[in-house]
C-alpha cells in the first residue's frame, strides 16, 4: 500500500487546492467587476467634487455630481468635440494607445509623461451667471511614480478653487504630504497666471510662501524631486502644451 504521504500524493493535493483557489478567485473577479467599476467611478466622481470645492450632501455622490457637465477637448485645436463618446472615453488608457495619443519631445515633456492623450475630458460647473469652475485633469512624475489629479479654476479661468490627487505612489510624510488637506488648501485663490495666459507662473517654492504672493505654493518639506515634479505637471497642463490654447478659447467664446 502507498504510503499516505507519498510524493505524489503531495503533489495532487497541490494541484486540486491551486484549481480549487483558482476557480474561487476568477469567479470573485467575474463577479465583483461590476462593483469594482462603479467603485473606482464614483472615486474619480468624488476627487473631481473635491476639487471644484463642491459638498456631497447626505453622502448623494450623484446628486453633488449632476451639478457637473463633462466635455471632451481636442488638445491640438483647443476645441470641443464629440468625436468620441465623452462619457464612455477613459483619459488615462487613451494616453498610452499610439492611436489616441501623440509622442511628445524631449523639449515638451516637462511633467515627464512620454505621450499625450489627443483628447482630454474637462468638467464644467455652470451656475446663474455663467461658468463657476472648470475641473482639467492633471498628471506628472515626481520622484517615485506618476501623480494624477485635478485641478479646479474658477470662472476666470486664473484663480484655483482646489487641487488634489488621486492617485501616486511618493513617500509617507515627505512627498506624500500632496495630500495633506492644509497643504492642498494653500492653493486655493492663487492665480495661475500673470500678464501672460500662455505662461503659467503658478509653482512650488523652498519652505512657506507668503500668503501675499499670488503663484507661490509651500514646498513640501524634504521632498524636492517631488516638489519639482508637481510644479512642473501643473505647469504643463496650465501650459501652451496643454489647456492653455483652450482656456484661451473658452475665454473669448470660441471653445
Amino acid at each position: 500500500m502507498a504510503s499516505k504521504d507519498s510524493v505524489s500524493r503531495t503533489v495532487m493535493v497541490a494541484l486540486a487546492l491551486c484549481v480549487v483557489c483558482s476557480v474561487v478567485v476568477s469567479t470573485a473577479a467575474v463577479v465583483l467587476k461590476d462593483k469594482q467599476v462603479a467603485n473606482a467611478a464614483n472615486e474619480k466622481k468624488a476627487n473631481i467634487l473635491a476639487a471644484a470645492g463642491i459638498e456631497v450632501v447626505d453622502g448623494d455622490l450623484d446628486a453633488a455630481f449632476a451639478k457637473v457637465t463633462p466635455m471632451l477637448v481636442d488638445m491640438a485645436t483647443g476645441t470641443y468635440t464629440d468625436v468620441v463618446d465623452v462619457t464612455a472615453y477613459d483619459d488615462t488608457k487613451a494616453a498610452k494607445d499610439p492611436a489616441m495619443s501623440i509622442a511628445l519631445t524631449a523639449e515638451q515633456d516637462t511633467a515627464s509623461i512620454r505621450r499625450q492623450a489627443k483628447y482630454r475630458t474637462v468638467y464644467l460647473v455652470q451656475g446663474e451667471s455663467g461658468l463657476e469652475n472648470i475641473i482639467l485633469p492633471v498628471h506628472g512624475y515626481g520622484l517615485w511614480s506618476t501623480l494624477y489629479g485635478f485641478i479646479a479654476l474658477e470662472g476666470d479661468l486664473n484663480t484655483v478653487s482646489g487641487l488634489g490627487f488621486y492617485s501616486h505612489a511618493e513617500t509617507p510624510g515627505l512627498g506624500g504630504e500632496v495630500d495633506n488637506p492644509r497643504w492642498k488648501a494653500v492653493w486655493t485663490g492663487k492665480q495661475v497666471f500673470g500678464a501672460d495666459a500662455s505662461q503659467p507662473l503658478i509653482g512650488l517654492i523652498k519652505g512657506i510662501a507668503s500668503p501675499e504672493t499670488k503663484h507661490d505654493i509651500d514646498g513640501l518639506a524634504g521632498a524636492t524631486l517631488t516638489s519639482n515634479g508637481v510644479t512642473n505637471l501643473v505647469r504643463f497642463w496650465m501650459g501652451k502644451d496643454g489647456f492653455a490654447p483652450f482656456l484661451a478659447n473658452l475665454k473669448a467664446g470660441e471653445a
